[in-house]
């Protein structure tokens, strides 16, 4: 798509988020020879511009043409040549099937919390490992289920603003307190709540400049609310970095206590702003914490619109009346793009999910094809 603009007009863009599974675990079994957790995997299939399933994500991202577009579950590395500058030229600069081809000169690619030793026992194993459930976010190597922020807009790297070191326990009303051992005492001891950070990825605020104008991306990829036990580690956490975003939005004395990376504090100071990604919540079906989800979606600054929905997801469950809103092959409503109710105007939006035998189809009937999430979008005029 290509910003629309004239005389008379305010520019109108579309903005999306995708959750690729483009990390390396999703890659193991497709060589003869590999080690099992090989965390260069999706790296070597970037380089080579040849797999399949990359090839369906760029031409489900070719089909909608997003102007920004925030990638869940792309793998970090500290050499961007080896992940966006190589997704970019083998794969999104080169028509799949047909599809016109589409550049992004811009991009935001930063360290996440998945995969980094905490140093301290957090899973309660009596043993101390340097990834995994031990580490500040779940990961078998550092920079596993990464984000990457694509843009045909300048970004303004000096003002964005990453809250990946942010300290869990420094949250205040937090539900540490809640993470309890069957007999009542405390899932987490002092030791690693001195250390636990809140987010289990990162999260982000990035401002891309639009024909003068900024809008904020708040990008995020909270932990699943699944895969612990009956402390709920792992739902609670889901919770507060959801939380995170309601208190950063209410930039008054609510989010005095907020420090970013570089040890500024406060919350929200623009006007515009977008909310993107898989925030693993529905506010009416699944495991998460649905109130805060249901928050989230209420704040007075976001837009009060219908979610973007799809005719392949209704026809996906029939039976269930939330289908045409879900997101994610498994059937729930987990990925988002919420704009500001101040200076945008929401024109259109979807759920790239084709019915069965329509046109794209074939690029997300199978887990394999590209993924197990849709690719959500937005079309919003700037004011």
């Amino acid at each position: 798509m290509q910003l629309v603009s004239c005389a008379n007009s305010q520019p109108t863009i579309r903005v999306a988020t995708f959750n690729v599974s483009m990390e390396a675990d999703n890659y193991r079994g497709t060589e003869a020879q590999q080690d099992q957790h090989d965390p260069t995997l999706l790296f070597k299939h970037l380089a080579t511009g040849d797999n399949q399933q990359i090839k369906n994500i760029a031409q489900i991202i070719q089909r909608i043409r997003p102007d920004i577009i925030l990638l869940n579950e792309f793998d970090y590395s500290s050499d961007p040549s080896l992940g966006p500058d190589a997704f970019i030229n083998n794969y999104l600069q080169v028509s799949q099937q047909g599809q016109r081809a589409i550049d992004y000169p811009y991009f935001y690619y930063a360290p996440v919390n998945t995969g980094v030793a905490s140093g301290v026992d957090l899973n309660n194993d009596g043993k101390i490992e340097n990834s995994g459930s031990d580490a500040f976010g779940f990961g078998r190597y550092p920079g596993q289920y990464g984000m990457l922020l694509l843009s045909r807009y300048p970004i303004d790297l000096h003002g964005a603003r990453t809250f990946q070191k942010f300290l869990w326990k420094d949250m205040p009303h937090n539900t540490l307190g809640k993470i309890k051992n069957t007999d009542g005492s405390a899932w987490y001891s002092a030791e690693a709540m001195e250390v636990l950070r809140l987010s289990s990825k990162s999260h982000w605020d990035i401002p891309i400049n639009i024909e003068g104008k900024t809008l904020h991306v708040l990008a995020s990829h909270p932990t699943p609310p699944v895969f612990d036990g009956p402390e709920n580690r792992n739902g609670l956490r889901n919770h507060d970095e959801i939380q995170f975003w309601n208190d950063y939005l209410d930039a008054g004395s609510k989010a005095d206590y907020i420090y970013d990376d570089k040890g500024n504090r406060g919350g929200f100071s623009g006007e515009r702003f977008v909310i993107l990604g898989d925030l693993n919540a529905s506010e009416s079906e699944g495991d998460g914490q649905r109130t805060m989800m249901a928050d989230l979606l209420a704040h007075p600054l976001v837009a009060q619109y219908e979610l973007p929905k799809s005719e392949g997801g209704a026809k996906s469950n029939p039976v269930n009346p939330n289908a045409k809103y879900h997101t994610a092959k498994w059937g729930l409503t987990v990925d988002y793009v919420l704009p500001s109710k101040a200076g945008l105007k929401i024109i259109d939006s979807g759920v790239f999910w084709p019915s069965k035998n329509e046109p794209g189809s074939e690029l997300v009937e199978a887990r394999k094809a590209s993924s197990d999430h849709r690719l959500v979008w937005r079309e919003v005029q700037l004011k």
